[in-house]
């Protein structure tokens, strides 16, 4: 069978992807701010070599040989699948001009440094230009790759395949009056005191953060961590995998969280298949990114299933507490019941990263809707402060002070991932639909949790989940392993059991 010529074309678009990653990753933790243009042109150059090869005349050749083989009786459908994901690709990428490809990579780097400056000054006016061309060119694409109803769903389907801006809706509709109610519910509660806030020095926040994500099964020696400004995972093979945090010295909860949660993204990295190296299953090859989720919202089921079904359940604090109290001996007299109050507190704030469980989605919903507009036309970029603010105040009861904690503290639009917001509720919704069928299939995993052991978990989640890499769809993926498509009701389940019983 000649899958081989095809295999290998594979690897070398993957080969190429990681570099860039290798680079992106540079750009976010070390490049110095001088560095962004010429890194711009070096991504571009190596994103518009990897469309080249992924949609050549010798590709398509190598394409149809390996369909041609894969067709007759007795072909495992491993193989079968993997060429049916290539085609799909590449049929999508010979529809996007190149320079398009080459454009939308060079932008990446000028407007992830333009939005680093401007929310450091407060200054939305001097991002506003490279927004407004990071929509023009989203726009682009979208319309290369075709829609019916609405440009934002072939976004979407880059990130989520399978979601529209109105399936987006039916779900968000379902979701709003159930999280206001829990909202309702969680604030009738007595406050939770403040312990969180004080004197926190990134050095010993950074050593903190280094054992936590050793705790839930972060490999060190195939990963490192690293300061920046807006956490991120990325992975090169699944053998170098990389996670960052960022600090506050005067609150701690932003690192222990946002590490568990990068963490989660690089457990499912780090857990691939060995067999899908440089293959179509680890490949993003309609996106052009190397990455191991099958989708963006399982990459986030796992992050969000680290942070808050594990990270903040009492379970793992009874057993992590003294790597606590170790790292800031403030903790020690600090009661664990107070410490637990105030990691679950619920109240609405202005940072999407920073939100309790309850009050996230919101921000998701904004961001849906916002991304919407932007791409419709119905919204300008220059009108996006106003607009946030208003979302803010209509769906968190919250105003916005200024750009820096309203539409400037997130890096998705900079880096061109517009369409993407959406993988984060997507995630939520998944994690707990994941953890509860966990849970259920084996007694071991409740009670090793209670221990502070991740392990049975863990076990679970690379045989259901994580091995797989691309192989499967989403939906696909969660039947095989939950015995059902996407649900919301284990999410609001888990929701009203951790912030309305009364006797939690």
């Amino acid at each position: 069978m000649s899958l081989e010529p095809l295999k290998e074309r594979i690897g070398a678009i993957n080969d190429l992807l990681t570099t860039v990653n290798l680079l992106v990753w540079d750009s976010r933790t070390m490049m110095p701010a001088g560095g962004a243009a010429a890194r711009g042109r070096q991504v571009a150059t190596l994103t518009r070599l990897a469309r080249d090869l992924a949609c050549d005349d010798d590709m398509m050749r190598r394409l149809e040989v390996a369909e041609r083989d894969v067709a007759v009786a007795g072909v495992p459908e491993i193989d079968r699948a993997a060429v049916r994901q290539v085609r799909g690709a590449v049929d999508a990428h010979r529809r996007i001009p190149a320079e398009l490809v080459e454009r939308r990579a060079r932008l990446q780097a000028s407007a992830t440094q333009s939005w680093i400056d401007a929310r450091a000054r407060d200054d939305f006016a001097s991002f506003e230009p490279l927004l407004a061309e990071t929509i023009v060119l989203a726009r682009a694409l979208a319309d290369a790759l075709g829609w019916s109803e609405h440009p934002y769903d072939a976004l979407v389907n880059l990130y989520e395949p399978g979601e529209t801006l109105a399936s987006l809706r039916a779900l968000f509709g379902e979701l709003r009056p159930e999280l206001k109610r829990i909202l309702a519910g969680a604030q009738a509660r007595p406050p939770a005191r403040d312990v969180l806030s004080g004197d926190f020095p990134p050095a010993e926040q950074l050593a903190l953060s280094a054992r936590l994500a050793a705790a839930i099964g972060y490999d060190f020696k195939h990963g490192r961590i690293d300061p920046t400004v807006h956490p991120f995972e990325i992975s090169f093979t699944r053998d170098d995998v990389r996670i960052t945090t960022r600090f506050k010295p005067n609150h701690v909860a932003q690192s222990i969280f946002g590490t568990l949660h990068e963490a989660g993204h690089g457990l499912y990295e780090q857990n691939v298949d060995p067999s899908f190296t440089r293959s179509i299953f680890a490949t993003d090859l309609l996106g052009l990114y190397a990455v191991g989720g099958t989708s963006y919202g399982a990459h986030e089921s796992q992050s969000r299933l680290f942070e808050n079904h594990v990270g903040r359940s009492a379970a793992f604090w009874r057993r992590r507490y003294p790597d606590l109290v170790t790292a800031f001996p403030v903790f020690a007299s600090v009661p664990l019941e107070a410490f637990l109050a105030a990691i679950t507190r619920v109240s609405p704030g202005l940072i999407r990263t920073d939100a309790d469980e309850v009050t996230y989605d919101f921000h998701v919903m904004v961001r849906v809707e916002i991304e919407a507009a932007l791409l419709d036309g119905s919204l300008a970029a220059r009108d996006l402060p106003e607009v946030w603010r208003e979302q803010v105040r209509a769906n968190l009861g919250l105003e916005v002070p200024n750009d820096r904690e309203g539409c400037l503290q997130d890096a998705h639009w900079a880096a061109g991932l517009v369409g993407s917001f959406c993988t984060y509720t997507i995630g939520n919704i998944m994690a707990a639909q994941l953890f509860e069928t966990a849970c259920a299939s084996s007694p071991q995993i409740r009670t090793a949790l209670e221990e502070g052991d991740v392990g049975p978990l863990s076990s679970w989640l690379r045989e259901s989940v994580w091995r797989h890499g691309r192989r499967f769809h989403r939906n696909d993926l969660l039947a095989q392993a939950t015995g059902s498509t996407l649900k919301l009701a284990p999410y609001l389940r888990h929701l009203s059991q951790r912030y309305l019983d009364p006797a939690r």
